[in-house]
């Protein structure tokens, strides 16, 4: 299935897996949010738009996707690995409301977030340009959106590989270990989709929407992982790569991944794999 990622809206969502948001330094940013249950995700944030309105933030124009590399964003220190399963959806609409998503296709995200002080919004730590984001190309075919199904068995492993050696980066998780997924998922994505509010550190993303002319697909990275000891201190630097990879638990062990990854050796029909460089602005390839 040839998914146009620059034609859909792209989103990511705060908060899915307990304990992310407390390792990255970013639970404050969400004191003030209510939820509807303790562990239910914080907010979508919106990360690319296909079409712009008059409310839209400009930088979210910019297609923040590239395959092989990270730009190291300019004045910045600190850059994270963000590892996450992302699921792309078709849409419908009533109006100007979302009516239901349909789950496609899924692939391993690299949702790459800067952390700084005095960003107001979440997406203002997501796009900072060209490459700044990652969705593997290798997209494997959802059978159902449900217990039973194909992603019950894949999990999600990262690594920061520096200097010829790999580190494990994000804990190795199982997929179905979201916070929310499944039906639960998608009832709290077509809330936010259309009632989510412009407060504290969320937008008003049915407006982005409604001005990007309601698009028929959108690409969701549906939450990072916790972090590895060693992922919660190690920032990226120019240099380093970034592995994001999700794979069939009941194939592959964990320390098969490890050697695989050691090996650069990933590329399988059941595994989906992102590679990405970090570089400096003008090296994008």
């Amino acid at each position: 299935m040839l998914i146009e990622l620059n034609k859909c809206a792209c989103f990511g969502v705060a908060g899915n897996f307990t304990g992310h948001l407390e390792q990255a330094g970013e639970d404050k940013d969400f004191t003030k949010v209510k939820t509807a249950e303790v562990n239910a995700p914080k907010a979508v944030f919106p990360t690319y738009m296909p079409h712009l309105g008059e409310h839209t933030p400009e930088f979210l124009g910019v297609f923040p996707f590239n395959d092989y590399s990270i730009m190291f964003p300019e004045g910045e220190q600190k850059l994270q690995i963000e590892p996450e399963c992302a699921i792309v959806f078709d849409v419908d609409w009533n109006g100007e409301q979302v009516t239901s998503l349909k789950p496609l296709v899924f692939g391993a995200s690299n949702d790459c977030s800067i952390r700084k002080q005095g960003a107001t919004k979440i997406s203002q730590k997501k796009n900072w340009g060209s490459a700044s984001k990652g969705f593997a190309t290798n997209h494997i075919k959802i059978d159902q959106f449900a217990p039973g199904g194909i992603l019950d068995r894949y999990r999600i492993a990262s690594f920061l590989v520096r200097k010829g050696e790999v580190y494990p980066y994000g804990e190795d998780s199982a997929v179905k270990d979201y916070s929310y997924f499944y039906d639960k998922l998608i009832a709290w994505l077509i809330d936010r989709l259309n009632n989510q509010k412009d407060e504290g550190p969320a937008e008003n993303i049915n407006l982005y929407l409604n001005e990007a002319l309601r698009p028929s697909r959108i690409m969701v990275s549906v939450g990072a992982t916790r972090y590895t000891e060693f992922g919660q201190t190690n920032f990226l630097k120019v240099g380093d790569t970034a592995l994001v990879v999700l794979y069939p638990g009941d194939v592959y062990s964990k320390d098969d991944i490890i050697r695989r990854a050691q090996r650069d050796n990933l590329e399988e029909e059941d595994i989906s794999v992102l590679r990405q460089e970090i570089i400096i602005k003008g090296e994008v390839f």
